[in-house]
Order: C-alpha cells, then sequence, then structure tokens
C-alpha cells in the first residue's frame, strides 16, 4: 500500500533551528513540514514537568502571526498540529511576537509566533515559546529526536489515510479560528500603565512612525498617541518589506528621509522590523524639513538604544552578546556588565538567569539589532513593569524617547553623551551558510592547534586585512560566536554566519563612524571585499 512518503511529489527539506526559532525558504515550508515540527515540539513541551515549561493536553495554547503573505498558510498547519495534541488553540491575531509572549506567559501558556521576522520575502518560519519562556538552545537536541520519530511515523501512514495530499498541503483547509484582541490589548496597557506615570510625558515631540509592513505599525501609532505624543504614519506598505534592524542600509535610510522631509517640526523617527521584536530609532533636527536637503534623519544601533535604556531602567546587571557595541565597556554601565554572550536571545537569556541566580535584582539584556529583554521587574516613580524576557521593541523606543523627553532634549543628545565608540553591521546575501561555517573553521585553531597552525592562521588574516585597508596589527582573537578580530588601534572586524540563513555579516566598531562604515564597505564589497576574499582563502 503507497504511504505518504511514496506519494510526495517533492523531496522534503527539513526545517532546522536558527538563532531563534525555525526558519526556511518558503518552497520548503509546506503545511506537512510545519505540522511535523509542530506536532513533535508538542509531544516535548508535553512530556517536561509545568516548572520546566511543560504543557498538558486540555491547556490553552496561544498562536499569532506577522504580516507576511505566506503567514496565514503556516498557521493552518500550526492550529492543526494544536488541535491533534489535543490542546485549545487561541488566535491571538497579527500582534507583535513580545506581545504573544507577554500574553501567553501571563497565563502561564505556551505559544508559537509564525514569522519570518527580518529575513527576506521569500523565506519565513515560526518561533515556539514554552510556559516559562523562550525556547532554550538545551531543548533543541531532544526535540530533534521528536522531530525524526514524528516524521517516520507520519510519512509511514498509508496515503489514504494521510491528512496531507502528495504535495504536503493538508487535504481539508478549515476557516481559521477567529482571533481575539486580549493579546492585543494586554500588551498595549503594559506599557500605558508604566510610562503614563513617569515624570514626564511626550506632549508636544512629533513623532513619525515608519510603518512599513511590520506587525505592530498600528498599535505602536495608538500607544504613542495615548502617551500624549503627535504621531505621524508613513510609509505604510501592502507588501512585505524585509527590516533588519542590524543592518539598515543607505537605501532605507533614504525612503525613511524622504518621509521626514514631508513634515516640519519632527522630533524622532520610530520603527520595528517586520515581527516587531527590535527597535528602530532615529533623531530629527529640531527644525525638521518640508523639503529636501534640510534636516538628517540619524540612526542609532540598536546596541547604543540598550545602554540608554538600561540606564533609564537603573539596571544593576546587564548580559549583551559578543558583537555588541564596545562603548559598553568604557561608559557607566561596564560595572554591572555580565560576561559576553553567544549571538541570540537563548543566550542572552542564559546569562540573565545567571546574573538574577547570583542576586542581581534588575537585570536586562539586549542584541546588537536592538531587541530588548527585561529580566526583572522594574519599579519606577512608583510603577512597575513586569519582566518580559523576550526581545521587544516597544520598550526601548518608549525608554529612549521618555529619557529624552525628562531631559528636555533631543534624541541625538541622549546618544552623545555615550563613549564615543562607534558600530556598524553588514552582510552579504545568498553567502551559502555552510561556506560561511568554513570561513571560521579556518580561522579557528583547533583544540591542540600548534605553532605551524597559529602562525597560518596570522597569516590569512595579514592576506585580508591589509593595511591598505586600512587594518592595523591584530591584537587578540575572540571566538565566543564567529570571529571577532580586535585590531591594535582598537579597530574591530568580527565575522559570523547567519544563524537562519545563507548569509555571512561583518560587524565592525571604531572610533569614527567614518571608520566602522569604512571597514563595513569594505567587508561587503563586490567581488574582491574582505567577505570574499575570505571565501576565497576555503575554495
Amino acid at each position: 500500500m503507497p504511504t505518504l512518503r511514496s506519494k510526495l511529489s517533492h523531496t522534503p527539506n527539513p526545517l532546522q533551528f536558527g538563532t531563534s526559532g525555525r526558519r526556511g525558504l518558503i518552497l520548503d515550508l509546506t503545511q506537512l513540514e510545519i505540522y511535523i515540527n509542530v506536532t513533535a515540539e508538542l509531544e516535548y513541551l508535553q512530556s517536561l514537568a509545568p516548572e520546566d515549561g511543560g504543557v498538558r493536553r486540555g491547556n490553552d495554547f496561544y498562536y499569532a502571526l506577522d504580516l507576511r503573505p505566506s503567514s496565514s498558510m503556516l498557521c493552518e498547519a500550526v492550529e492543526r498540529a494544536v488541535a491533534d495534541a489535543g490542546m485549545h488553540g487561541v488566535n491571538l491575531g497579527r500582534i507583535p511576537t513580545p506581545a504573544l509572549m507577554h500574553f501567553a506567559l501571563n497565563k502561564g501558556c505556551a505559544s508559537i509566533m509564525v514569522t519570518g521576522s527580518h529575513i527576506p520575502f521569500d523565506r519565513n518560519g515560526y518561533k515556539l515559546n514554552t510556559s516559562r519562556g523562550e525556547l532554550l538552545k538545551r531543548h533543541e537536541a531532544p526535540i530533534g529526536a521528536k522531530v525524526a520519530a514524528v516524521r517516520e511515523r507520519l510519512y509511514s501512514q498509508p496515503f489514504t489515510e494521510s491528512i496531507f495530499d502528495e504535495t504536503g498541503s493538508l487535504r481539508t483547509q478549515q476557516d481559521p479560528t477567529p482571533a481575539i484582541d486580549a493579546g492585543r490589548e494586554a500588551y498595549l496597557n503594559r506599557y500605558l500603565n508604566f510610562f503614563a506615570g513617569q515624570p514626564t510625558s511626550l506632549s508636544g515631540r512629533k513623532i513619525l512612525v515608519y510603518q512599513h509592513s511590520a506587525v505592530g505599525r498600528d498599535l505602536l501609532v495608538e500607544l504613542l498617541s495615548r502617551l500624549g505624543a503627535e504621531v505621524i504614519a508613513a510609509g505604510r506598505s501592502d507588501t512585505f518589506v524585509p527590516i533588519d534592524t542590524e543592518n539598515i542600509d543607505a537605501p532605507q535610510l533614504e525612503v525613511i528621509q524622504q518621509l521626514a522631509d514631508q513634515q516640519s517640526g519632527l522630533w524622532a523617527v520610530v520603527s520595528t522590523d517586520g515581527d516587531s521584536d527590535r527597535p528602530l530609532v532615529l533623531s530629527v533636527d529640531k527644525a525638521g524639513s518640508q523639503q529636501s536637503g534640510g534636516a538628517r534623519v540619524q540612526f542609532f544601533g540598536g546596541d547604543l538604544v540598550g545602554m540608554i535604556v538600561a540606564e533609564y531602567l537603573h539596571a544593576d546587571a546587564v548580559v549583551v552578546p559578543i558583537s555588541c557595541n564596545d562603548a559598553i565597556d568604557r561608559g557607566a554601565l561596564v560595572d554591572v556588565l555580565e560576561p559576553r554572550t553567544r549571538i541570540g536571545s537563548p543566550f542572552v537569556i542564559a546569562g540573565m538567569d545567571a546574573a538574577l541566580a547570583k542576586g542581581r535584582r534588575t537585570v536586562c539584556g539586549w542584541e546588537a539589532n536592538g531587541g530588548f529583554l527585561l529580566a526583572s521587574d522594574v519599579e519606577r516613580h512608583g510603577h512597575r513593569i513586569t519582566a518580559l524576557a523576550t526581545r521587544d521593541a516597544f520598550l526601548p523606543i518608549l525608554a529612549v524617547l521618555f529619557a529624552a523627553a525628562e531631559r528636555g532634549s533631543g534624541i541625538a543628545e541622549l546618544f552623545r553623551e555615550l563613549p564615543r565608540r562607534f558600530s556598524k553591521a553588514g552582510l552579504l546575501k545568498e553567502f551559502p551558510r555552510a561556506a560561511g561555517l568554513a570561513v571560521v573553521a579556518r580561522l579557528t585553531p583547533t583544540i591542540r592547534g600548534d605553532a605551524d597552525e597559529h602562525a597560518r592562521i596570522a597569516t590569512d588574516l595579514a592576506r585580508v586585512f591589509t593595511r591598505a585597508r586600512g587594518f592595523t596589527s591584530v591584537a587578540r582573537l575572540d571566538y565566543t560566536d564567529g570571529v571577532r578580530i580586535i585590531f591594535s588601534n582598537n579597530d574591530v572586524a568580527h565575522i559570523r554566519p547567519s544563524g537562519n540563513a545563507d548569509e555571512l555579516r561583518i560587524y565592525a566598531a571604531a572610533d569614527t563612524a567614518a571608520r566602522a562604515e569604512a571597514i563595513v564597505q569594505e567587508g561587503i564589497r563586490e567581488p574582491d571585499g574582505i567577505l570574499r576574499s575570505l571565501q576565497r582563502l576555503i575554495s
């Protein structure tokens, strides 16, 4: 009797974990593939104790989705897997990833966000959260074993008994469960209750919200308006725009500049990435502009944004990954800085847990993309905001705006008081992940690396990071995540493959913005910049 495996009209490409969540090409994300992985993950959660993030049959299970066109199709498979696992699925609709997390955790329930975050339009994915918080790296191996078992079980079913057809689509399509607004309202109130109680408001401040295709675009407009700001909503798009807040390039900045040029008296421009868990913060000259060539917007990287937010919240412990701007090592937060982690929210969360275990009371963390994680409840001027240990865009946006409002200054003035250290990130797309991993492996000594191996690495680095490209001698290397090269003049070049896409990233830090920009531009230059030169080393 034919099985589902024998009748499939395509060769499945199994979905993999990335830095945070599962991501893949839409071409490979059949409903069957999503169902296999979600079913396995739910079986895994059902095997855990509640205190470890476990769930039980009959529990509520929350899910939401972003605005990518493909997300609805993926969400149908999630709904079916949840129902078949004996759980009660609750649709929270199209809301930010942290809004879903906030609501589900307060209910003691697990959740899934269907989103591709910032990655290109031809990809998508989802992110599972346990009933206690984000899925951590220690969960991935046992989940992988569950996925293999579920895959074999479903592929071995007689084709006539399978709920999937030969394309991997559900045979019976059901109308989606109606969405409820409870998650949206709870998330809105989280910030209204905290920031409305602060000594100042956003009254009289004119803020442009660059909406593009961010799932939180309308919620952000409403929130800022209710906190007193004059809000201009602009740049709304019905086509998905893959904004990567860690890699804002010149064309994207020019789009924002053109929107700002149409207004006068702007104080700030804010936005988020696609699933609204990463902030985008830009200052605008006080004069504003109604004509091209007037006031310029200025983008501030998420790692600098995090420093402003941590100081605003009076953190006594901060956790950041190795890729973050090293200004934090030179400023007011240096005494509360915990050991740097690998890149990805699960690693930051583990670092925050370690800080809490040491007795720290106000613990937070962030990533270079600006996603801000709060591990402790925080009270400020008699008003409390509760912990939310997942990437969040709204808290850092609001904290920066309110910090500037309290000082009676512009946004740029806040950042000018930070140590004069500048960071920049860039990437090459369509850079095979395997090649990126090979580059890192070539520049990484083995455990028993001998003098010859270290000499070969030094030679490779000298061939690529040349004086003609403005580099001095290598002072030291850091292998916490990828290869971070610190030069004798304090320039930094950090090479790391993306965790969930065929991209190779370069992070730069320097004493001037121009030098950080130059390192990145030389890094991604085609066809013979730094990253391509490294690729040729392994050819």
